[in-house]
C-alpha cells in the first residue's frame, strides 16, 4: 500500500474527519487549535481551542463537537517523536467543545455529568438520533489515576449520561453499521469492547461477569488509540509502538495488520471520498497527515459538512 504525505509540521495531530470538499479538518494537541488540512496540504487554523482538544466529529447541526482532554506535558523522545507525558499543572479538567466551521467561534458544551468533572474526554461518534456517544480516557495525577467511561450526551447541552463505568482508557469509540453496537478500544488494556445499544445512552446488561463483549485482545506491547468502522462492520484500530492498523472482524477476532511506515504513534484513521475508500491517517508522533487509498470502503458517518 502507498501512503501519500498530505500534510507535515502538524503539532501532535488527531481526530481528523474527512470532509465532503476533500480537506480533512484535525485538531493539532499540543498547538491546541482545530485545523484544516486543504488538498494543497496548507494547513489553517479554525479556532484555538485551548487545553487539549483531542477526537472530533460533525453534529447534525454542521459544527464541530470536540473532545477536549484538558491538555498534556510533552516529551520528546528517541528518535525525534513528540509525545504527550504527564497532566499541566495548570489542568482544570476536561470538556466537549462546539465550534462554528465558519466563524472558529466555540463554546463549551458539557465540563461534568451529574455534577462529576469530565475528566480526559478522548473520542467521538454521533449516531443517527443526533446524539452523541464520546469516551473519556480519564487522567493520570502522578501517583493516582482517575478511571475512565463512555457517555452519551445531547447535541443541544440538554442531557448527558455516563453510560459505562468504570474503564480502564477508553480511548476510540464507534458505531456498528446498523447502530446497534458502540466499540470502545481501551489504550492500556489493548482490548476493543463491543457494547449492545438498547436505546439512546443506555447499553444492554452484558451477559456473565464481562463488562462487555470482548472483541480481541491485541498481543505483544501494541497500546491501541482511535478506531474508525468500515462498510463491512470491521473495526480500524489505530495500534501505537507498532505503528499500524488493526483490522479487527468483530464476528470472529480475526485480524488484519497494515503498516504505516515511518511513526510509532500512528492514533487515528478516517475515511472519505465517493467510494470511502480515502484512508487519512494521522501519525502524530512526527506530526504528518498521510493519505492511502484503502481495500475497503469506510463507514459513512451520519454527518458531515
Amino acid at each position: 500500500m502507498e501512503f501519500e504525505t498530505v500534510a507535515e509540521g502538524l503539532q501532535f495531530p488527531e481526530g481528523p474527519i474527512a470532509m465532503d470538499d476533500g480537506s480533512v479538518v484535525l485538531v493539532e494537541i499540543r498547538r491546541q487549535t482545530l485545523t484544516r488540512v486543504g488538498t494543497s496540504g496548507r494547513a489553517d487554523v479554525i479556532a484555538h481551542l485551548g487545553g487539549g482538544p483531542n477526537g472530533a466529529a460533525i453534529g447534525p447541526d454542521v459544527k464541530v463537537y470536540v473532545c477536549n482532554n484538558g491538555g498534556f506535558k510533552w516529551v520528546e523522545l528517541p528518535g525525534g517523536y513528540l509525545s504527550p507525558h504527564g497532566t499541566p499543572d495548570d489542568w482544570k479538567g476536561g470538556s466537549i467543545q462546539r465550534v462554528d466551521l465558519v466563524t472558529g467561534s466555540f463554546e463549551t458544551l458539557y465540563d461534568a455529568c451529574d455534577g462529576v468533572p469530565l475528566r480526559g474526554p478522548n473520542d467521538i461518534v454521533f449516531d443517527q438520533q443526533g446524539g452523541f456517544w464520546f469516551t473519556d480516557l480519564g487522567k493520570t495525577m502522578g501517583d493516582y489515576r482517575y478511571h475512565g467511561a463512555v457517555y452519551y450526551a445531547k447535541a443541544d447541552g440538554s442531557k448527558i449520561v455516563r453510560a459505562k463505568f468504570p474503564m480502564n482508557t477508553p480511548n476510540g469509540i464507534g458505531l456498528s453499521p446498523d447502530g446497534n453496537t458502540v466499540y470502545v478500544a481501551e489504550s492500556l488494556t489493548s482490548r476493543v469492547w463491543a457494547f449492545d445499544i438498547e436505546s439512546p445512552g443506555v447499553l444492554k446488561s452484558p451477559q456473565g461477569l464481562l463488562p462487555g463483549r470482548l472483541v480481541t485482545t491485541l498481543t505483544d506491547y501494541q497500546l491501541i488509540d482511535s478506531l474508525a468502522v468500515q462498510s463491512d462492520g470491521r473495526v480500524d484500530v489505530a495500534t501505537l509502538f507498532r505503528g499500524g492498523i488493526s483490522i479487527v472482524d468483530p464476528r470472529d477476532g480475526n485480524i488484519e495488520y497494515v503498516d504505516v511506515p515511518d511513526d510509532l504513534f500512528v492514533t487515528n484513521i478516517c475515511f472519505g471520498g465517493k467510494d470511502m475508500c480515502d484512508a487519512h491517517i494521522t501519525c502524530s508522533g512526527r506530526g504528518k497527515l498521510v493519505k492511502a487509498r484503502w481495500p475497503y470502503p469506510g463507514l459513512r458517518l451520519n454527518y458531515n459538512a
